[in-house]
């Protein structure tokens, strides 16, 4: 066989290969997502109510310590080692992700806190909230 068609033959296996791969990640994933949903709802309540006067969010964090680590194991989107040189793009959303974008918003909020609006007797109401809970849970 010419090794121009063994080659294709060899990259079509590769890519039949990483098909089959990202599905099963993709499953992996979509299943560590369903988990991760309620369990940092859980952790985060938790997190939130168990402060002891310290900086509170240790089950939060350490909960996300394992997502990420989760993550890189996955490596869902890791086939893309394989794909030819011309393929490979810069990212398409542009230099900002998600935590930029919620950054901008939080700014926004914090902005409107600031000036005494409707956030800032939204957080004030929170806290007491929250202050309760935990005096409750202390006796």
């Amino acid at each position: 066989m010419p090794p121009q068609k063994e080659n294709f033959k060899q990259h079509r296996w590769t890519l039949l290969r990483d098909l089959g791969v990202l599905q099963v990640k993709l499953l992996v994933d979509g299943l560590r997502d369903i988990i991760l949903v309620p369990a940092s709802l859980i952790a985060g309540v938790v997190s939130l109510v168990s402060g002891d006067g310290a900086r509170p969010g240790s089950q939060f964090y350490h909960l996300l310590v394992w997502g990420k680590q989760s993550e890189l194991w996955i490596d869902l989107f890791g086939a893309v080692r394989n794909s030819p040189e011309k393929l490979e793009q810069p990212p398409a959303f542009g230099d900002q992700g998600i935590d930029e974008i919620v950054g901008r918003i939080e700014s926004f909020v914090v902005d409107e806190y600031r000036r005494g609006g409707v956030t800032a007797q939204a957080k004030e109401r929170l806290d007491k909230i929250l202050d309760a809970v935990q005096r409750k849970r202390r006796k």
